[in-house]
């Protein structure tokens, strides 16, 4: 029996994308019923779209007896009152990226899971894309030996488009700007692979737009004994090619197309996404895993994982203390920036953000 779920807002766009494969693949044993949207046109659009019903406040959503979870993808700033009372109900709870806009707002959201022991997980397509998984178990291994560096480069076009800067995404009282919002998607990669860093050094700046602000930065996550972690982030990016770039004893790892520019740019037939090179063999072993061709590809193939969760039948992709985490790694590059320091994960100046 399907799985029936309502959704919290439709602002965020992958809403949509997980929306449209549990419509066309029932299979996957996700049936959308319901949504709210607190624009009644962006609502209205939305549930005639995916053929659900327009509910008309989040309480009537969540008094629902046919729907056991939701999906919250709302602007961030209404993330920590949906998740309160959606837990309440005692529904299970997907929520977009990024988890809040503050500390505060990331507490009140873990105190809520906690206090009513509901199904939670965020929604990071990073932790489970099939060359990602892969790179873990390579590392995992011992392969490579010891790694020394990693480097993540990410990026969007979006900050390219003026038409971007009227957008909730960069609006600060909503979501902050462009580097809370997407730079999230690598930061918790690197905690995702590497767990929780203890300092972070960083420099974010806002280059092209100013209504767009901090449209480019590099943080280096610093962990005791190494390796060297650095996440690039440009929002400015034409075109793309290396995502990934892992440094170690016994050879190099490297990703490619693996975020929206570069699995947008050209490239050769059969090119090798991910790849390693051995030394003591001296070659490079390509991967079987297919890069994903579009941005669109790497969002919608969340719907699955995040349809077994909805079926009990594996863990949260990231429980709320997890995404409380990535967030305090992304607030604390803001702090370093303001301050020209290296800033400790314990910081209390990251809760004042």
């Amino acid at each position: 029996m399907a799985i029936g779920v309502g959704i919290l807002g439709f602002a965020h766009g992958h809403v949509n994308s997980y929306c449209t494969r549990w419509r066309d693949e029932p299979e996957l044993g996700v049936r959308v019923l319901a949504g709210w949207d607190h624009d009644p046109q962006r609502r209205e659009a939305s549930a005639g779209q995916f053929g659900i019903e327009a509910v008309d406040s989040v309480s009537d959503l969540l008094a629902r007896d046919d729907t056991a979870a939701v999906v919250i993808g709302a602007e961030t700033s209404r993330h920590a009152e949906l998740v309160e009372q959606s837990a309440a109900a005692g529904k299970a709870i997907i929520v977009q990226k990024p988890l809040a806009l503050t500390m505060a707002e990331a507490d009140r959201i873990v105190n809520a899971v906690n206090a009513h022991g509901v199904p939670f997980t965020v929604a990071w397509q990073m932790r489970v894309d099939p060359q990602n998984l892969q790179i873990r178990e390579v590392l995992q291994s011992g392969t490579l030996g010891r790694w020394f560096m990693l480097r993540r480069r990410h990026g969007l076009s979006m900050c390219l488009n003026d038409a971007f800067a009227d957008s909730w995404h960069v609006d600060p009282a909503q979501n902050r700007d462009i580097w809370a919002d997407d730079a999230a998607h690598p930061i918790d990669f690197i905690h995702w692979l590497l767990g929780e860093p203890e300092a972070v050094t960083a420099e974010i700046k806002s280059l092209h737009n100013p209504r767009m602000p901090n449209d480019n930065g590099i943080a280096i996550y610093h962990y005791p004994g190494g390796p060297l972690v650095e996440v690039c982030c440009s929002f400015t990016t034409r075109a793309a090619e290396n995502t990934i770039e892992i440094i170690a004893e016994n050879g190099t790892l490297v990703q490619n197309y693996g975020d929206a520019p570069s699995a947008a740019t050209p490239r050769e037939e059969g090119a090798c996404g991910l790849k390693w090179f051995l030394a003591d063999r001296c070659e490079w072993v390509c991967s079987e895993i297919p890069s994903p061709t579009s941005q669109g590809v790497r969002i919608s193939a969340l719907a699955g994982p995040l349809a077994e969760f909805l079926r009990g039948e594996r863990p949260p992709l990231a429980t709320a203390e997890d995404a409380r985490t990535s967030l305090r790694m992304v607030l604390a590059c803001y702090v370093s920036t303001r301050e020209g320091r290296r800033v400790r994960l314990d910081d209390p100046a990251i809760d004042s953000l």
